[in-house]
C-alpha cells in the first residue's frame, strides 16, 4: 500500500483513528439507506450505444479464452464484451487492464493508454470496476496464505492487519474511497451524458464464513475476516457511486455459492491453483458471465437503480 500508516503513533492517536474508522464504516450503511436515486444520464440518441469499459483484471478476464491483449490480459469473453454483445452498441471500447489501480485511469500501463482517454463527449455508457488493486488484493492473499501456517485454526491474518490496534485493511478501503470519487468525477467530466455503472466485486470466499484449506490456504478464522473485508470494499464502492452520480452493480449477491472453495463445476471464481482457464483468485468464464448478467439486469431496470 502506498500510504501505509506507520506504527510510531501514540496510543491516543490509535484510539482516534479507530474511532474515525468505526464512525466511517458505520456511517456507510446510513448513507446507502438514505441516498436518493441519482439523476438519469445518457442514451436516448436514437442510435446504438457508445460503450466504454474501464477496470482491472476482474474486468479484463486474464486467462479466459480468447485473450485479445497480452499486455492487459484481456479476454473477448469478459463481462464487458458479453454486455456489448447483448446491447445495441454502435461502438465498444474495452480498455480494462490486469493490475490496474485508480492511477491507471490517468497513466499508461504498458501499451495500454490512460483508460480515461477512451471516453468521449458522446459516450453513452461507462462501466467502472476498480479499487481492488488499490487496497492490495494480491498482497493480501499472499500475506494471509503465508501466515496461515502459524495457526491453522486461528486468525493470524486478522491479527497481523490489526496489530496496530486499527484494522489496516479497513483503512485502505477508506483511503481508496476518494480515489474512486476522483475517477467518477473525471468520467462525468469527459462523458457528461453517459450512464455510469460502478461494478462491485464477486464473492471470492464462502459467504457463511467456512473455509477450504488447503485448496484456499487461509487459516480457519481468517475466512470470515477476509469475506468481511470484501464486503466492506463493495459497501464503500456502493456509497461512492451513489454520492457521485453513478449506479452500483452488485455482483457479490448473484455469485454467493460459487466462490473459489466450491467444486470446479460449481465455482465461478478459481482458487490459487485454477482448474479452469483463469488467473488464480479471479473469475472464470462463468464468473464473467454472471457479472455480465448483473450489469444487464441493472441496465434493464432503467436509470437510478
Amino acid at each position: 500500500m502506498k500510504n501505509r500508516r506507520t506504527q510510531s503513533g501514540s496510543t491516543a492517536m490509535n484510539r482516534r483513528r479507530a474511532t474515525a474508522v468505526g464512525a466511517a464504516v458505520s456511517g456507510c450503511a446510513l448513507v446507502v439507506a438514505s441516498a436518493a436515486p441519482v439523476a438519469a444520464h445518457g442514451g436516448g440518441h436514437g442510435r446504438g450505444t457508445d460503450y466504454v469499459s474501464l477496470g482491472d483484471s476482474y474486468t479484463s478476464g486474464p486467462g479466459i479464452p480468447t485473450q485479445v491483449d497480452a499486455n492487459c490480459a484481456r479476454s473477448d469473453h469478459n463481462y464487458p464484451s458479453l454486455v456489448a454483445a447483448e446491447r445495441r452498441t454502435s461502438t465498444f471500447k474495452d480498455v480494462s487492464c490486469g493490475g490496474a489501480t485508480t492511477e491507471q485511469m490517468w497513466k499508461a500501463q504498458g501499451t495500454n493508454p490512460p483508460q480515461l482517454n477512451a471516453l468521449q463527449r458522446d459516450t453513452d455508457l461507462v462501466t467502472v470496476q476498480i479499487g481492488g488493486n488499490d487496497i492490495g488484493f494480491s498482497s493480501i492473499i499472499s500475506t494471509c496464505a503465508q501466515l496461515s501456517s502459524q495457526d491453522l485454526a486461528g486468525d493470524p491474518c486478522r491479527r497481523h492487519f490489526k496489530s496496530s490496534g486499527v484494522d489496516q485493511l479497513t483503512l485502505r478501503i477508506l483511503e481508496t474511497a476518494p480515489k474512486i470519487t476522483r475517477v467518477l468525477r473525471a468520467v462525468h467530466a469527459r462523458a457528461p451524458h453517459a450512464r455510469v455503472l460502478v461494478v462491485g466485486y464477486p464473492a471470492l470466499l464462502p459467504d457463511d464464513g467456512s473455509g477450504c484449506y488447503p485448496s484456499v490456504p487461509f487459516a480457519a478464522k481468517d475466512f470470515p475476516y477476509l469475506r468481511d473485508t470484501g464486503k466492506r470494499l463493495n459497501l464503500m464502492m456502493r456509497v461512492v457511486a451513489r454520492l457521485n452520480g453513478a449506479e452500483y452493480v452488485d455482483t457479490y449477491g448473484p455469485t454467493i455459492g460459487h466462490d473459489m472453495c466450491k467444486a470446479p463445476d460449481i465455482r465461478w471464481v478459481e482458487p490459487l491453483r485454477p482448474a479452469s482457464p483463469a488467473a488464480p483468485a479471479h473469475p472464470n468464464a462463468k464468473g464473467e458471465a454472471a457479472m455480465a448478467g448483473a450489469v444487464l439486469r441493472s441496465l434493464s431496470k432503467g436509470h437510478g437503480h
